[in-house]
């Protein structure tokens, strides 16, 4: 029978951490924070904390994430969060034993972040930069790009793949674009986080042909002098899961 001895069980942590992203300037970007605290002062990570007491791992979130990096519209202006994995290595964090619930939150145009009380500074970084230092040492990136703390790393590859795979079989590529939209900044979202570009002719029998995943509402523009039509707009429709899927291309 087990008991709860402390000494056979120590205390331990439960933290979140947030894979925060969206898309600035083309580019698949993600959140981290300037920690301003050991350990790891000076090093960036993941926006994240403490599970408190009196709140669930999904309200702890939401709370890290307005007050670490001041990004208040999140939430109020569409978005998405859903939890990624349960982290538990024994050693992640220096400190003590912590286990972290991480998450992933994305958005569209996500405004620059301010540090909150805990960070020395907030920025966005674009993904694939941070991937090729997380995988490949003699990678070419800028000489800023951080290594992150703890293991992040980890996390943001996880979170990458996450939003990646779903963006295959999910509609959840919407919560990228601010409504109404156009069919090429759908498209767009694709491109970014992909990394290339889906097929035309199959993105526009995915989207179209698939009941309630774009509603069109207006069209936007004027005609070009060579008589094209103006570009029709869209909104998010019902629609959740994408079938047969949309895949990524390979190779």
């Amino acid at each position: 029978m087990s008991t709860n001895d402390s000494e056979t069980h120590p205390p331990f942590a439960v933290t979140v951490d947030l894979a925060v992203f969206t898309i600035r300037d083309g580019a698949f970007s993600v959140l981290l924070v300037e920690r301003g605290v050991e350990p790891y002062a000076g090093s960036w990570a993941l926006p994240g904390g403490f599970v408190e007491p009196d709140e669930d791992a999904e309200a702890a979130a939401w709370r890290e994430l307005h007050e670490e990096t001041g990004v208040e519209r999140f939430g109020r202006h569409g978005g998405h969060l859903e939890q990624l994995r349960t982290y538990s290595a024994p050693g992640r964090d220096p400190r003590m034993r912590v286990v972290s619930v991480a998450h992933v939150a994305f958005a569209p145009d996500l405004p620059e972040p301010h540090p909150g009380s805990d960070a020395a500074g907030a920025r966005w970084w674009a993904v694939d930069d941070l991937l090729v230092r997380t995988t490949d040492p003699e990678g070419e990136v800028a000489a800023d790009v951080p290594r992150l703390a703890f293991d992040h790393a980890e996390i943001l590859r996880d979170a990458v793949e996450r939003i990646r795979a779903k963006l295959e079989y999910t509609t959840l590529a919407l919560e990228f674009v601010a409504e109404p939209f156009t069919l090429p900044e759908l498209r767009r979202v694709y491109t970014a986080v992909w990394g290339t570009a889906p097929d035309l002719g199959n993105f526009r029998r995915k989207v179209l042909g698939t009941d309630d995943f774009v509603v069109p509402t207006e069209t936007h523009g004027t005609p070009s002098e060579a008589g094209g039509r103006r570009a029709l707009l869209y909104r998010r429709g019902a629609a959740a899961s994408i079938s047969p899927p949309m895949l990524r291309a390979t190779g």
